[in-house]
């Protein structure tokens, strides 16, 4: 008995030993990997900067260049990239993986300890942002990749994960969302405007109204989304929809103050230089599409003869003064030198290939400017959204207003927001806005007269670029080129087939995009098996939420 004591006394002394040097070394040396608390208003703003594009390069922005030639915004200037035939590049480079880094590195873990040490300080304003960020990150990232890990998520003690289903992910989706806005009520306690500010500046400068607006904006894009199923509620798409973002006012960008820090500037911008990159299996060296330019030149027959006002706002010319565009997988060097458009930063085609990027940003404009806000959720979008809820129940007037209101809020949007560097005579005013709008071809005369195609198309321009991921959304839940009342929905889209079409795709368009190789295809394989990750056609399998 004696010996017992002395041997667990022994141990005692032992372990307190050991544990108070540890302590001291822990001390002097702290893990700078380990949980450490910071201010959350110090965190919130990298995380909107993710939205977007971030100090390393990670953010929707990132991956619109990829997805953008899926959906015929952009094309490549060489043939035949394995974008351009909607097809995919996974090896360590991870091209086109931004989003997965910006949901689950970037925002991600700072989102989860920002509302946690919110809520344990009352600051409820940080809570609601972060929930609804975090919403907005989850629909974004659920719509790319398909299945993705939810439950695992963010646990720091386990090396592999399993994968969730998208209907999981829509449903934490909508939870988010209410828990946010049961946040963004609050009052009181440590909710302060001026402090939500400190974080929020390139935002919504700590506006909780615009905030609860954008939730609305995501629950809209929820239900529009499930547009296939037969749980849609037209009304639920229309009702969140009128409590969102209904202003330009209210638009939800993130802003850049574009000073000599790169990270300060758009992703798009000169500055940063991510447009320059050549080759086919990781090309960044963008044209604007024939698809996009053929709506608004007049040649694509839903809007024929009609010139757009809003092209040289969006789109850039050529040396003969026109508004053309590359045709996927051809290349700019099939068109005439004349005809070719120059690129996103002004730099003529002509002759020449010019990739590189300028000293300035002074012949640049829309979001390819160094200073440009990048706008993540608007109200034209919203209103078409309505539009086209509206016209699936059958309400035709509520469609038609929305579609026009739309169109409207589009063209105020370019004329205010991003009215830089346009070309002399090219500008949008009140004559040539009316004028669009009074067109029949574009607005027909009565509510009986509109069709889904004229929606979606308005929809697919005034989001062009910025929006490219919502597009391919609703691209996808029309297959492409399905129709609708017998009247194909995008009016002129061809899929690329034989040589044109990737050849993993088996003649099947792209639906989604493969796991991030860097951390799923090189720690967590088996689980990508399970899923069917690991097979060659993985990316043309059909989404849950495009599917009945």
């Amino acid at each position: 008995m004696k010996n017992k004591i002395i041997n667990i006394s022994l141990t005692y002394i032992l372990v307190f030993t050991i544990f108070s040097c540890s302590k001291k070394i822990d001390n002097a040396y702290q893990n700078p990997n380990a949980q450490t608390r910071v201010p959350v208003e110090s965190l919130l703003p990298n995380i909107i900067a993710s939205m977007a594009g971030n100090y390393a390069g990670h953010g929707s922005m990132n991956d619109i260049r990829y997805v953008g030639a899926y959906i015929q915004n952009f094309q490549f200037y060489l043939p035949l990239s394995n974008y351009d035939q909607m097809g995919y590049t996974n090896n360590s480079a991870d091209v086109g993986q931004s989003t997965w880094r910006m949901h689950y590195y970037d925002i991600g873990q700072n989102a989860v300890k920002m509302i946690e040490w919110a809520e344990e300080e009352k600051k409820w304003d940080y809570a609601g942002v972060g929930k609804a960020i975090l919403a907005w990150s989850w629909l974004t990232l659920t719509d790319y990749y398909g299945d993705v890990i939810l439950k695992e998520a963010f646990r720091t003690e386990l090396i592999t994960f399993k994968y969730d289903t998208q209907e999981d992910v829509y449903n934490h989706v909508k939870q988010l969302c209410f828990e946010a806005l049961e946040n963004l009520n609050k009052t009181g306690d440590g909710v302060s405007q001026a402090n939500l500010a400190l974080g929020d500046s390139y935002f919504y400068n700590g506006d909780t109204q615009k905030w609860k607006k954008f939730v609305y904006g995501i629950l809209a894009r929820y239900h529009n989304h499930l547009s296939n199923k037969s749980s849609y509620k037209a009304d639920s798409v229309i009702y969140y929809g009128n409590l969102s973002i209904n202003s330009n006012a209210d638009n939800g960008m993130v802003k850049f103050a574009a000073n000599a820090l790169s990270a300060s500037n758009n992703f798009f911008g000169p500055f940063r230089g991510n447009l320059t990159g050549t080759g086919v299996t990781a090309p960044t060296a963008i044209r604007q599409g024939a698809y996009i330019a053929n709506l608004v030149n007049g040649t694509n027959t839903e809007f024929a003869t009609v010139q757009d006002p809003r092209a040289w706002y969006i789109l850039r010319g050529n040396t003969n003064g026109t508004i053309k565009g590359v045709e996927p997988n051809k290349g700019q060097a099939v068109l005439a030198a004349n005809d070719r458009p120059e690129n996103f930063w002004g730099s003529s085609q002509a002759g020449t290939v010019i990739n590189t990027a300028p000293a300035n940003d002074l012949n640049c404009r829309f979001i390819f400017r160094n200073s440009a806000p990048f706008p993540i959720l608007t109200a034209s979008e919203i209103k078409f959204m309505v539009a086209e809820a509206a016209f699936r129940k059958g309400d035709k007037a509520t469609a038609y207003q929305a579609y026009k209101d739309g169109i409207g809020l589009s063209f105020d949007m370019l004329s205010t927001t991003f009215n830089v560097n346009i070309p002399a005579g090219k500008d949008i005013n009140a004559a040539n806005k009316a004028a669009y709008l009074a067109n029949t071809s574009v607005v027909p005369a009565t509510a009986a007269e509109l069709t889904m195609s004229k929606i979606m198309l308005q929809k697919y321009i005034a989001m062009f670029g910025y929006g490219a991921l919502e597009t391919w959304g609703d691209m996808r839940r029309y297959h492409y080129i399905d129709p609708y009342a017998s009247q194909q929905v995008y009016t002129g889209f061809v899929l690329p087939t034989g040589g044109d079409l990737f050849p993993d795709n088996a003649t099947k368009p792209v639906y989604r995009v493969r796991p991030r190789f860097n951390s799923e295809y090189v720690w967590n394989i088996l689980e990508l098996e399970r899923i069917g990750a690991t097979k060659n056609d993985y990316h043309t399998i059909k989404m849950w939420f495009t599917e009945p």
